[in-house]
């Protein structure tokens, strides 16, 4: 019995010693981050100061021609002849088409009459040879045959109004043109033309540029089919109305497209820049990334010799360098850029050059 007693007792003697000796996963955490903490990290630290650098802003938008016509005389009539053809380029003046001539004719033998009964009531009314009465009834009649003719003269003979190319024909020389509605916008037309050189583009701009917005501010465009190429731009119209719906207003932008290789309906990429600002840049290098999250920290070398870690924001980006948007950053912080991807918040430090 003495020695069963002898053994148990020693049994829980050697329990105890065990369980004191063991450290909880706690206690083992502290251990490893008090060995952590000792550890002397060498590090590169560089002075964080402002830059000058270019507040670009980017939206997408199609291209439009820089105008638009949907071509057609003034009132319905037989079509005699249309002499272009889809992608005819056309010259502001040049014949388009001619409408059928007898309205015409008619017109223009009642505007030489009343020309020539005009002139002769002129000389009379000078030589007091007839009432100031007759001489109003000679003058308006002719004026008004005048602009009969002339009008329809103009839906005859009809010419181009811009520098363009044909972008739609809705009939041939023979057909008659009705005045109804056949094209895509909805409106009546025999042919339609655009001025493709220069092009432009509508862009919805935030509200918060509106004071910096002028114009004639330049703009580069880029389209997907181009892709190494970059076109020029400026604002040649602020629209003066903001959106309550998006808090945006328009712009319109003109593109120089001279050797006509854009064309309408292109997606296009528009840039504007709104002026310089002062920004922290730091080299990319210097910013960490926190594994499994979209969280980034830069850390601060301090004074008394151990790190700082501070969470920042990206802002612009600069080849190898990132602007940072942070409110505990300021211009003169010491800012680890070599040695931080093993520190931790207030992990001891020393700078070697």
């Amino acid at each position: 019995m003495r020695q069963i007693r002898f053994l148990f007792a020693l049994t829980l003697v050697a329990l105890v010693v065990v369980s004191c000796g063991k450290k909880t996963p706690a206690e083992d955490a502290a251990s490893t981050e008090a060995v952590a903490d000792t550890t002397v990290h060498k590090v590169k630290v560089m002075t964080l100061a402002h830059q000058k650098i270019a507040r670009p802003i980017e939206y997408t938008a199609n291209l439009i021609p820089y105008e638009e016509i949907n071509y057609a005389p003034a009132s319905p009539g037989r079509i005699e002849e249309i002499m272009v053809e889809v992608g005819t380029h056309v010259t502001k003046g040049q014949v388009i088409a001619r409408m059928e001539a007898t309205q015409l004719q008619q017109a223009k033998e009642q505007y030489e009459n009343a020309k020539s009964n005009f002139e002769r009531m002129d000389t009379l009314y000078k030589l007091n040879s007839i009432s100031e009465q007759v001489y109003e009834g000679a003058k308006t009649q002719y004026e008004v045959s005048k602009s009969s003719y002339d009008f329809l003269r103009k839906n005859t003979v009809l010419v181009s109004p811009i520098n363009g190319i044909v972008t739609g024909k809705y009939f041939e020389g023979g057909e008659l043109y009705s005045g109804a509605p056949n094209t895509a916008a909805g409106k009546a037309a025999i042919v339609t033309l655009m001025q493709i050189n220069p092009m432009k583009v509508m862009v919805s701009i935030s509200e918060k540029y509106f004071p910096l917005t002028k114009k004639g501010m330049k703009a580069d465009i880029h389209v997907d089919i181009f892709p190494t190429r970059t076109f020029k731009g400026e604002i040649s119209r602020i629209y003066p109305t903001i959106s309550s719906d998006t808090r945006s207003f328009q712009v319109e932008i003109v593109i120089n497209n001279n050797d006509e290789v854009l064309r309408p309906g292109m997606f296009s990429r528009v840039s504007l820049n709104m002026g310089q600002i002062d920004a922290l840049i730091l080299p990319a290098i210097a910013v960490v990334k926190q594994e499994g999250t979209n969280d980034r920290y830069v850390f601060l070398a301090n004074s008394d010799k151990t790190a700082k870690k501070i969470k920042v924001e990206i802002g612009q980006r600069f080849d190898d360098k990132l602007e940072i948007i942070s409110e505990e950053l300021k211009e003169g912080d010491q800012v680890i850029f070599a040695g931080q991807d093993k520190l931790m918040d207030k992990s001891l430090i020393t700078i070697v050059q």
